[in-house]
């Protein structure tokens, strides 16, 4: 059930962060490691068709494994929600007044006088005791509770949207240029990425596109290093 808001023309962006993680997640992923991929096998044999092979079957791999990955690790935290809750319910039936005094603990610590939090808990309590339960003792709440397939969806999609991007530079680049062409657009893939999340999120833009670009340089820095040390120039 949406809750109404103070201020409906403000709205605040917390409600995208399941899928919006799940989604820079894969996106960040597929530029980062079909990136990596194409560039290890250009290296090696830079023909048109071995670099599409090898990144088409990368993208499709790696697109199956951030989905199958996400559903997989969310779904275990969905789990866990579930069965705290079962706890809170079965609690809630056999020691109320433990339970009650559980959220006025809570309330007092959180800086409410003891009267008034007793009065709040026992409101709140005769009204959905295992609302009230589930939102301050487990700090659940319907924008954070685990959602496996939106997680999944997101991450396979993005990861294969974004693992396009090397792959078809790769592919449209002169044989001779490969290398330095999938860098370039790689860099400039993942500055957009951070850029886009930012967006979405509302938040800051330059540490959003300076933090991904780093680490994607610095994911492929390190890949071309394990590259040299088994002999491959990348």
């Amino acid at each position: 059930m949406t809750q109404p808001s103070a201020h409906s023309d403000d709205p605040h962006y917390v409600t995208r962060s399941g899928w919006l993680r799940a989604a820079v997640l894969g996106a960040n992923d597929g530029i980062v490691s079909v990136s990596s991929l194409v560039v290890g096998v250009a290296a090696a044999d830079p023909s048109p068709r071995a670099v599409l092979i090898a990144g088409v079957a990368g993208l499709v791999a790696g697109a199956m494994s951030m989905a199958a990955g996400e559903y997989v690790s969310v779904s275990s935290q969905s789990d866990t929600e579930r069965a705290d809750i079962e706890r809170e319910k079965t609690a809630l039936e056999e020691t109320p007044e433990a339970e009650l005094e559980e959220l006025v603990a809570i309330y007092e610590e959180r800086g409410l006088s003891r009267p008034t939090a007793e009065a709040v808990a026992r409101e709140l309590t005769e009204k959905d005791a295992l609302g009230a339960h589930i939102r301050d003792e487990l700090g659940l709440s319907e924008v954070h509770t685990a959602n496996p397939l939106q997680a999944a969806l997101a991450s396979g999609a993005t990861f294969s949207v974004a693992a396009a991007v090397p792959v078809l530079a790769a592919f449209l680049a002169p044989a001779t240029a490969i290398i330095p062409t999938v860098l370039v657009v790689t860099i400039f893939a993942l500055a957009i990425l951070g850029a886009l999340g930012a967006k979405a999120g509302a938040a800051p833009v330059a540490p959003a596109m300076l933090r991904v670009v780093g680490w994607g340089v610095f994911a492929m820095a390190v890949t071309a290093a394990i590259g040299w040390l088994f002999g491959v120039s990348v």
